[in-house]
């Protein structure tokens, strides 16, 4: 089976409602007619309907996300957001486990975990997101941590559900820093997460999923990332808020010959 490459736009606490209508119109008007990869992009949950009926409009086929949910449907949850709120705003997909969601907010692998479950009950896409600190990287832990968060964020998902997740793998210690780990880093962590999701499911399965690199990708350095064998797009933090440079990230990735 044929891996299609993923770019995914998180805009996180950025863009006010002007600033984001603006850049979807730019990013439909460049990516018009572009075809061989998947995109979404991930606003703030308050811009969903503007985005999405921007979206809708220009036919362009970007398909819209949400950078968060709560593992309850309805309830006394202030300020959550459920995904029956997230799929009435025309989203289909949502960011579970982001770093900034576990080393900021303090989310648990086991809250991360029920996330998972109620975002594919609900029939959401999902896109996962593991990666370890700088100092779990220097003590030698990033093959550890990156074990323990995949494996328990897809603890008790079945085989069946599979083709509903993506896995970023986003060091940490990359995100927002300029930094980014070299491509060769960036391929042995991927290789290695295949190989747990292989131990987790069977090698069908771990072929088949698509696993996406998030940490400072940018226009320069996408090519050079998308051309490793494992590694299937990205998730794209400060970037994607400049149309330009999201939509150079977004032809990098067709130019990589599809997995198989």
């Amino acid at each position: 089976m044929q891996r299609k490459m993923f770019v995914g736009g998180n805009w996180k606490m950025n863009t006010t409602l002007e600033s984001a209508c603006e850049l979807t119109r730019g990013l439909a008007g460049q990516l018009r007619g572009v075809t061989g990869v998947e995109v979404a992009v991930y606003p703030p949950c308050p811009f969903l309907l503007s985005v999405g009926a921007i979206l809708r409009e220009r036919a362009v086929g970007i398909r819209l996300g949400a950078q968060n949910l709560w593992e309850k449907p309805a309830g006394a949850y202030t300020g959550e957001i459920s995904a029956e709120m997230i799929l009435d705003c025309g989203a289909t997909s949502v960011l579970i486990g982001h770093s900034e969601r576990r080393h900021i907010i303090g989310e648990s692998d086991e809250l991360i975990n029920r996330k998972v479950h109620r975002a594919l009950e609900a029939g959401l896409e999902v896109v996962l997101c593991v990666g370890e600190t700088l100092e779990q990287r220097e003590a030698g832990e990033t093959d550890a941590v990156n074990e323990r968060q995949v494996q328990l964020g897809l603890r008790e998902v079945s085989e069946q559900s599979l083709d509903q997740v993506v896995i970023a793998y986003e060091p940490v210690w990359a995100i927002g820093t300029g930094r980014s780990a070299t491509a060769e880093d960036a391929q042995n962590a991927h290789e290695r997460i295949r190989g747990v999701l292989s131990g987790l499911y069977n090698g069908a399965a771990s072929g088949s999923m698509r696993v996406i690199y998030g940490g400072s990708v940018k226009p320069t350095n996408a090519a050079e990332l998308f051309a490793c064998p494992d590694i299937d797009g990205g998730l794209i933090g400060g970037a994607s808020l400049d149309a330009s440079d999201f939509v150079k990230i977004v032809r990098a990735c067709i130019e990589k010959e599809p997995a198989s």
